[in-house]
């Protein structure tokens, strides 16, 4: 059974950073697409970032050069540092996976918000 936990989300200011973090058990973080896709009131929901197999990566063009996603094998640990935060970013955030589904970054990018996610983190920016 798949699970992700994400801890992480807050309050902050425009400018200010944040650091996701997305807890998996049940599936190994370096095997699989992985990523982050957001979810805000009245809007569409959207893919924020995701990262491949081979270590690739692939952001939504709002957030380039501010998101960076990562992982962390040892500790099977999925992240997203949040830098230079917006308005427009306030959403709730959720880490997705899918464990029958691999490939590079842009290949998992279109394919959010895959089959498992987690119960989502509360990101909310004031100006």
């Amino acid at each position: 059974q798949v699970q992700l936990v994400e801890s992480g989300g807050g309050s902050v200011q425009a400018g200010g950073s944040l650091r996701l973090s997305c807890a998996a058990a049940g599936i190994v973080v370096k095997t699989p697409c992985m990523g982050w896709f957001r979810q805000a009131p009245g809007k569409e929901r959207e893919g924020v970032a995701a990262i491949g197999r081979d270590g690739s990566t692939a952001y939504l063009d709002f957030v380039k050069g501010r998101f960076t996603i990562s992982r962390d094998n040892a500790k099977n640990t999925l992240y997203l540092q949040m830098n230079s935060l917006k308005p427009e970013d306030t959403a709730m955030y959720y880490c997705a996976s899918d464990s029958l589904v691999s490939g590079s970054a842009s290949f998992c990018y279109a394919r959010l918000p895959l089959r498992y996610r987690g119960q989502g983190t509360q990101v909310t920016v004031s100006s």
